[in-house]
């Protein structure tokens, strides 16, 4: 996501040609969450189009369509996933982890299927999942027989940490819509791979979002000095301020790891007042 209309004239320039939302964007973070894969598998000139815009090292950490995890549930996805990955390669090593998100309703018994669909894929990507059925956060035995499948193929486990947002209720509109959608799964922080994936869900109240982050700087340190490299997406139920929320984040971990290389500088569109 880099076109939000929340941004626009505000903190990335307005108007701007399609060909250079995502250059803009790029100048406030170093990662993107590809989402709009999970409904549409681009054209090869869009994505050399997202190339173009972005440096080698800038991450794409793309969602592999709905036709594959949610409509067919892994299952005689071949000709869907051979379309997708001709799709991405021009991205090169831009593309940091294709992102297996699952249907809450794929549990336990069908760890199986995710297995042999993992073994089956090439081993020229990363790749990343994430569940939402709650006996993977609830029952050790099913976490395990899921780290265990995961780690035949170095697949990492995406946590989406929801628990800032579900701490009390909600206060605006964008928060009673997220409300009924997001789902509500216990913190979990451990790292499968050198390049753990974390999504943070936070509260339109930039204060309550800082605060709830509070732990995941302690873990990304940790991270860091074990010598991986994490990537952390922050969200709000608005995401009118998440770019700036998330170089805020940055900033707090280099804080404590002086070492961390510091984000690009933003072309910004206009003041900002959030801090």
């Amino acid at each position: 996501m880099w076109t939000h209309k929340a941004w626009q004239g505000r903190l990335l320039a307005h108007p701007l040609a399609s060909h250079e939302r995502l250059r803009h964007y790029a100048g406030w973070c170093d990662a993107v969450e590809g989402n709009t894969t999970f409904y549409a598998t681009p054209t090869r000139d869009t994505v050399a189009s997202w190339a173009q815009q972005t440096d080698p090292d800038f991450r794409f950490v793309l969602k592999l369509p709905k036709l594959i995890t949610h409509e067919r549930r892994l299952v005689d996805a071949d000709g869907a996933l051979r379309v997708f990955l001709d799709a991405i390669e021009p991205l090169g090593p831009r593309a940091h982890a294709l992102w297996i998100q699952l249907p809450g309703s794929f549990g336990p018994a069908d760890v199986a299927v995710l297995a042999s669909f993992l073994r089956r894929l090439p081993s020229s990507h990363r790749y990343a999942v994430e569940v939402r059925h709650p006996a993977f956060f609830d029952e050790p035995r099913s976490a395990a027989l899921l780290e265990e499948a995961l780690a035949v193929t170095g697949a990492e486990w995406i946590p989406f940490d929801t628990t800032e947002f579900f701490r009390s209720p909600p206060t605006s509109e964008a928060e009673r819509e997220a409300w009924t959608r997001k789902p509500r799964v216990p913190f979990r922080s451990r790292a499968l791979t050198d390049r753990p994936i974390v999504r943070y869900l936070g509260r339109d109240d930039p204060a309550r979002t800082i605060e709830g982050w509070q732990r995941w700087i302690d873990v990304a340190v940790e991270w860091l000095r074990e010598g991986r490299s994490p990537t952390i997406f922050v969200h709000t139920p608005d995401n009118a301020d998440a770019p700036v929320l998330a170089r805020r984040l940055h900033d707090d971990v280099r804080a404590r790891v002086p070492e961390l290389e510091a984000l690009p500088d933003p072309m910004p569109a206009g003041p900002l007042t959030l801090f």
